[in-house]
């Protein structure tokens, strides 16, 4: 009587689990590079919207001679005279009542909150100068 077995063709179990191990060192590297990826995601639309609100004041202060008044806190898309809407704000991480700003006369920090997806909030002042948020 032939033997059937000899002839079947398939994988060994250390085949297999060489296979296993490899995909697993792939999955150790591969994890930790896409949650950096998606974390320096979040730091860009916050940065990214942050601009937008940095252009509309620039705006502002060129057809006024002054930044718009706002107590510390108003939300951005409260301030009067501002061209920026919510929808210039609005993103995957973030919302247009997550951006607040405080602003006098000739100074202004725009400020990025979302606990859930910052550590700490995000500012830009009128020097440019980009703060926490890490």
């Amino acid at each position: 009587m032939k033997n059937f077995f000899k002839n079947q063709a398939g994988f060994t179990l250390v085949e297999l689990m060489i296979v296993i191990v490899i995909v697993g060192i792939l999955a150790a590297v591969a994890v930790p590079i896409y949650q950096s990826n998606v974390s320096k995601a979040k730091m860009t639309e916050c940065d990214a919207a942050l601009g937008t609100i940095r252009t509309g004041l620039r705006v502002y202060f060129a057809g006024n001679g002054v930044y718009p008044t706002a107590a510390s806190g108003t939300a951005v898309t409260a301030v009067t005279g501002l061209d920026v809407s919510a929808d210039d704000l609005t993103g995957k991480y973030f919302a247009a009542a997550n951006y607040t700003l405080e602003s006098a006369d000739s100074t202004y920090t725009i400020t990025c909150t979302n606990t859930d997806v910052l550590e700490s909030p995000r500012t830009l002042d009128q020097a440019g100068t980009l703060a926490g948020g890490n």
